[in-house]
């Protein structure tokens, strides 16, 4: 009597595994929600700004680059900026490495 009984609930559980399939899987869309709206979306944004930011730049901005180097723009290409550092001293950087405007000068 206790074969025939599990046996009866291996067929009870193998039609209703089928529905059960979403709900296993439930947990992993969740988990992608999650890591979607606190890791990609706000990355996503972070790179839109910084692209505006950069198309932006224009000659006599002083700004600072992501190694700490502070200096203000005396040329601009498509890739490249010409950073003056010092009086006479000129560094060429990526584009992309500049970080931020230098407040107050």
């Amino acid at each position: 009597m206790g074969l025939a009984y599990a046996m009866g609930m291996g067929s009870q559980g193998a039609g209703g595994g089928q529905g059960s399939s979403i709900y296993t899987f439930l947990p992993l869309i969740l988990l992608f929600a999650v890591f979607y709206f606190l890791l990609i979306k706000p990355q996503q944004n972070k790179a839109k700004q910084h692209k505006a930011f950069t198309e932006n730049l224009k000659k006599g901005d002083t700004v600072v680059t992501s190694g700490g180097l502070y200096g203000k723009i005396t040329g601009i290409t498509d890739q490249a900026i010409t950073l003056e550092i010092a009086e006479k001293v000129r560094v060429k950087v990526s584009k992309s490495a500049v970080v931020d405007y230098v407040k107050g000068e």
